[in-house]
């Protein structure tokens, strides 16, 4: 069975910090690439950061030098990191299993599973 639950989320000012967490069953995060999205009210859900299963991360333009992804095999656990949170990154973020798919002009990443979790609000605001 698919699980995924995240948690970190919160209310906080333009410039501050908040550390999200991503708890997935072991059928999910073993030998997967993981990845954070987020969907903004009436906005498509987005992909924002990846991590190989080796560690190797890799960041949307609008998140780069301010998120930083990271991961704990040993706790089935996925992290984001974000700083200097501004907000137009007030969203849900969701994390799932990602499949990375070359392509002659980059690498595309792609949801594993149909089945989310229920997400964590990150709201950003004075």
């Amino acid at each position: 069975q698919v699980q995924l639950v995240e948690s970190g989320g919160g209310l906080v000012q333009p410039g501050g910090s908040l550390r999200l967490s991503c708890a997935a069953s072991g059928s999910i995060f073993s030998d997967n690439a993981m990845g954070w999205y987020r969907q903004a009210p009436g906005k498509q859900r987005e992909l924002v950061a990846t991590i190989t299963s080796d560690g190797r991360p890799n960041y949307a333009d609008s998140v780069k030098g301010r998120f930083t992804i990271s991961r704990d095999n040993a706790k089935n656990t996925v992290y984001l990191q974000m700083t200097s949170l501004a907000p137009e990154d007030t969203a849900v973020y969701y994390c799932n299993a990602v499949v990375e798919v070359p392509a002659a002009d980059g690498t595309y990443y792609y949801p594993s599973y149909d089945s989310w979790g229920q997400g964590t609000q990150v709201t950003v605001s004075s």
